[in-house]
């Protein structure tokens, strides 16, 4: 059955209405807040159909109407209006790039925070994921004594710095030219797609210092190990709690405990790789433990490559208006950045 109108003005009003006050929804309340010129027995009369309809349910016999999990999937989907940023919450997001660093990490953090600080919900970001990071170069960089810094640098920046003890008789020619060849063997390849065999290849042509060498692949091979879990990063992990409907110890311990298991997260988000936002309401969650939480998300990239997901977690009872418009900016922000700092 489809909504007319007014069906549509009334389940929108009582949406707004329980999203700022989170208290059951009555005729009289619509009536006397929303002035549709129309009695709170014929509000009352259309709420009853809403609910018939699966839009609407009442907590208690005597209460108000509280939206369900549908009715907040037709008010995202049709209903709602994206609200416009506001002049604080803008110079907020601004503190992504005014931190002058070039290491992605930092970046990520900064981003965990500064959305959970604009919206005080909980929010995840997923670092840059390894199928999605080319090798641009790898340096050998002399450093004071017999030592060199090996750093590999990728579309997403410097993800790996490590100390490597240098030979005597090694002079930096031969650490230009070693650096040269590597960075040709594994330019534009990501570091699922490095393959340790035709490092031995290298290790061959490079034979004149065998045990340097060993240390240098041993370093590199490291390096690519250590990156084949994607970060995951957390802002405001006890926002929820901040809103009624957390105040319920179980329901606190269980968000909790989901927060934790970082592999869970990384799954919830790394299904999701397109450009646009993207909401997840209550029970349209996979995992239990959020079949009572709404995820806003969206994707950030370098140029036109995707490179991870950013996101927010709230009662499915979130400001879902200011939750996709922030989502949405802070997204094209941090790719505009991260493309300006890395993109060749």
């Amino acid at each position: 059955m489809q909504l007319g109108k007014r069906k549509l003005q009334i389940l929108q009003a009582v949406i707004d209405d329980y999203i700022c006050s989170g208290e059951p929804v009555g005729s009289r309340t619509i009536a006397k807040k929303y002035g549709m010129g129309i009695s709170p027995a014929t509000i009352r009369n259309e709420m009853s159909d809403l609910e018939e309809m699966g839009y609407l349910h009442q907590p208690h016999t005597s209460a108000g109407r509280i939206p369900s999990d549908k009715a907040y999937r037709l008010y995202v989907d049709k209903l709602m209006k994206i609200r416009m940023l506001t002049a604080v919450e803008a110079e907020h997001i601004k503190k992504i790039y005014e931190q002058k660093t070039t290491e992605i990490e930092k970046i990520i953090e900064q981003v965990a925070k500064v959305l959970s600080d604009i919206t005080n919900y909980t929010s995840v970001v997923l670092g840059p994921q390894l199928n999605k990071i080319l090798i641009k170069r790898i340096q050998l960089i002399p450093v004071e004594g017999q030592y060199t810094l090996l750093v590999v640098v990728t579309s997403a920046g410097i993800i790996k710095d490590t100390i490597i003890r240098v030979p005597a008789d090694i002079d930096p020619g031969y650490l230009d030219r070693v650096s040269n060849m590597l960075t040709e063997h594994y330019r534009d390849k990501t570091f699922a797609e490095v393959d340790i065999n035709s490092i031995q290849d290298v290790q061959k042509e490079m034979s004149r210092q065998r045990e340097f060498f060993n240390s240098l692949i041993d370093a590199l091979t490291e390096s690519i190990a250590q990156k084949e879990q994607t970060e995951v990063y957390l802002g405001g992990t006890t926002n929820i709690f901040n809103f009624p409907e957390y105040r319920d110890i179980m329901k606190a311990r269980t968000f909790l405990s989901f927060m934790e298991q970082k592999n869970l997260l990384y799954n919830l988000l790394s299904k999701y790789d397109k450009q646009g936002v993207r909401v997840i309401i209550g029970t349209e969650n996979e995992y239990e433990q959020m079949k009572e939480c709404s995820i806003v998300m969206a994707t950030y990239s370098i140029g036109d490559k995707v490179l991870g997901t950013l996101g927010l977690i709230g009662p499915t009872r979130m400001e879902y208006s200011k939750a996709v418009s922030v989502v949405r900016y802070v997204g094209e922000t941090v790719s505009k950045y991260l493309t300006s700092l890395f993109e060749e």
